[in-house]
């Protein structure tokens, strides 16, 4: 056989393709979603909270919101109801100017700060830019306020040393940012993907073992009713959810070194993840057989994206953000952020698992039951049917 043949071959035409598929797949996925950083950085939700009945609260609040690069800037909330948001990551920067920020700035002491409060507990890319951002802005608001105290200075040249040098500390000292963080993520980027890479290898496996068990299921059609066959499916599904489980859980407590009380609920997601991960993959290998393994792994990276790991779903473009609201990775990663490093409860996340898992397993049973054509069972030859024949003899 000359290799030209060779190339003509199903097998290596099958690979071309599927070589260039995934390659125009992954990269056509990927770049076009990661240019949403940082260009939709204005999309994140803050809010500015003035509790200050002074001149220089009013003055800031109003600098703030024609300064920062937000749109969406919402000066209605009361400090503790932004702080709720914060924590379910419904806003991604609290600004909060206390009341008594105008008489500290006039008596210049060193109390005179803003409140800039993230949560960690969150996608990556927000908190960083929340930082950088942040930074930027006491730099100025610093800058400007030394500038109105040294205006005062100069006006008291002829002073005291002494006097001169408290005047210049008062400089110094006129204002002080506050960064404040919440929900802090312990330091090393394995804390931070820890939600990611536990929702991933849940998926992925899922995603195979979909591919093989749908395969044992139409192998082994004949041999028992559609009906056991699914159940069987099911079962055996659930049984690999626990074991891959119990690995997943131990190598992450293994490098990570979690608390200890969250072992079992995180095993417990870990494997509601593979059961509504395996089901939601199954639809497309019941439907087509193995060439819906072609589709799920666009499917899969488009999730990669809208899982909310990296960026939020306001930063998403819209097939990313409409993924976000049917994809079993995004409620999963939520849920883990919430559970390993959030003070607020992962339920609501959970349960849209549980929901999106049971539609897909209707979606399975319709398909099945519809669009796989019954076949007649084989009787095996058993005992009791060779005994029944000796008598009937």
């Amino acid at each position: 056989m000359k290799f030209t043949q060779f190339l003509k071959t199903k097998g290596a035409i099958a690979a071309i393709i599927m070589g260039i598929f995934y390659s125009l797949a992954m990269l056509g996925i990927f770049l076009p979603g990661y240019t949403a950083i940082p260009g939709n950085i204005d999309k994140l939700p803050i809010a500015i909270v003035n509790d200050d009945a002074g001149e220089y609260g009013a003055k800031i609040a109003g600098q703030l919101q024609e300064n920062l690069p937000f749109k969406e800037i919402d000066t209605n909330l009361s400090n503790k109801q932004a702080l709720e948001d914060l924590e379910k990551n419904d806003l991604a920067l609290v600004v909060h100017i206390p009341e008594t920020f105008s008489a500290n700035m006039k008596e210049g002491k060193t109390s005179s700060s803003i409140d800039f409060t993230m949560n960690e507990a969150g996608a990556a890319v927000v908190s960083s830019s929340m930082n950088s951002i942040v930074t930027q802005i006491n730099n100025q608001i610093s800058a400007q306020f030394s500038q109105q105290t040294a205006q005062g200075v100069l006006m008291n040249l002829h002073v005291p040393e002494k006097q001169a040098a408290e005047l210049a500390e008062k400089i110094e000292t006129a204002y002080v940012g506050n960064i404040v963080t919440i929900n802090d993520i312990p330091n090393g980027m394995h804390h931070n993907m820890l939600p990611m890479f536990l929702t991933m290898a849940g998926y992925v496996g899922a995603m195979i073992g979909a591919m093989q068990l749908v395969g044992a299921f139409k192998a082994s059609r004949g041999k028992a009713s559609k009906t056991r066959l699914f159940i069987y499916v099911q079962v055996a599904a659930l049984f690999i959810a626990a074991v891959s489980s119990l690995a997943a859980a131990g190598l992450a407590y293994l490098v990570n070194e979690p608390s200890g009380d969250l072992f079992f609920s995180l095993l417990g997601q870990q494997v509601l993840n593979y059961m509504v991960a395996f089901n939601f993959t199954a639809i497309l290998i019941f439907l087509v057989g193995e060439g819906g393994m072609i589709l799920n792994l666009p499917i899969l990276l488009i999730q990669t994206i809208a899982n909310g790991a990296t960026i939020t779903r306001e930063m998403m473009y819209l097939p990313y953000e409409w993924m976000s609201y049917i994809s079993p990775m995004y409620y999963s990663v939520q849920a883990y952020f919430a559970n390993l490093y959030g003070s607020i409860s992962p339920s609501p996340y959970i349960w849209s698992m549980v929901m999106i898992g049971l539609v897909a397993m209707l979606i399975n049973i319709a398909i099945v039951t519809f669009l796989h054509k019954p076949m007649p069972v084989e009787v095996l030859e058993t005992e009791d049917v060779k005994n029944a024949a000796e008598v009937t003899a």
